[in-house]
């Protein structure tokens, strides 16, 4: 079935009113994208980070795409939807759709990818070539982390290059799981994996299931449902959120275990170094395009 696209740029910051006026005039998925990504030539693209529980975070000029059934494209619908965002007809572009497998779109930019020596982080339509690989299989869904973006390829570089062997992990923000199985495929005895997003538990256990792991994997909704202690804690968030943590995710790591923490930009790390520093003795992991990766081994403080 073909399918109609309409898009616009949203004039406030909220995207709720439009998403539903999408909605309500029968729209079958609504997509917000960063407007500089599409074809904008007025500046570069602003970088969307990891929001805050309960905080939505868009680009400075955010594009909204609706999808809507070929039988719904005539005129009425573009008028009556325009008139809904309080849009000139005009200022809506409209493209026709060919059928897809939309579910499987993003594997077109998705390929395998090593971290490190031997972890490997790919789909399911593509082999890896070298024989002694550890291969995480990898489907996204609806939660953050393939591996591509930095940070979270910092984070499996580290894990790559860690002993963890019968160890047991905390991943404290598990996104997609990647970082959590990619830790169990390399032989951690057990994974506890916490986020405040549904959607990143339920992508979390397919994955796990996926890669044949789940019976090493916890997942856990609240960060009371984690283990009081563990031989390494990975956290792959916004320094501002680390900071403010700083003393709970401590607690949870045992004297002589390691702490590795990303989503940190170039010129946070002193001050993320310096909170820890109470509790363990801080170090750069590495870095990349502009993120930063600090290791932390805990002290007896």
């Amino acid at each position: 079935m073909p399918y109609l696209e309409l898009s616009f740029d949203l004039a406030v910051p909220d995207p709720a009113p439009a998403e539903n006026a999408c909605f309500d005039r029968g729209a079958l998925c609504v997509t917000l994208v960063d407007a500089h990504d599409t074809g904008g030539r007025d500046g570069a693209s602003g970088a969307v980070l990891e929001p805050r529980p309960g905080e939505v975070r868009l680009w400075p000029r955010t594009r909204l795409s609706a999808l809507f059934a070929a039988e719904l494209a005539d005129a009425a619908l573009i008028v009556a939807l325009a008139r809904a965002l309080e849009l000139e007809p005009a200022q809506l572009r409209i493209r026709a759709l060919a059928d897809r497998i939309w579910e499987r779109e993003w594997l077109r930019d998705f390929h395998a990818l090593r971290f490190g020596r031997r972890l490997w982080v790919c789909p399911s339509h593509e082999t890896v070539p070298q024989p002694d690989a550890v291969t995480v299989r990898l489907d996204p869904g609806l939660a953050f982390g393939t591996g591509t973006h930095a940070s979270t390829a910092l984070c499996l570089e580290w894990l790559d290059g860690a002993a963890l062997a019968e160890r047991r992990l905390i991943d404290y923000g598990s996104g997609s799981g990647v970082l959590a199985v990619a830790a169990l495929r390399l032989g951690a005895r057990c994974v506890h994996a916490f986020d405040i997003d549904p959607q990143a538990l339920l992508a979390t256990r397919e994955n796990a299931a996926r890669n044949g792991v789940a019976d090493r994997l916890v997942t856990c909704e609240t960060d009371a449902q984690l283990p009081p202690e563990c031989d390494a804690l990975l956290a792959n968030i916004l320094s501002e959120t680390l900071l403010a943590l700083a003393p709970a995710l401590a607690a949870r790591v045992a004297v002589g275990g390691s702490l590795l923490l990303s989503g940190i930009l170039a010129g946070q790390e002193a001050q993320v170094t310096a909170r820890f520093a109470a509790w363990f003795d801080m170090t750069c992991f590495a870095r990349r395009e502009g993120w930063v990766a600090l290791h932390g081994a805990r002290h007896g403080g």
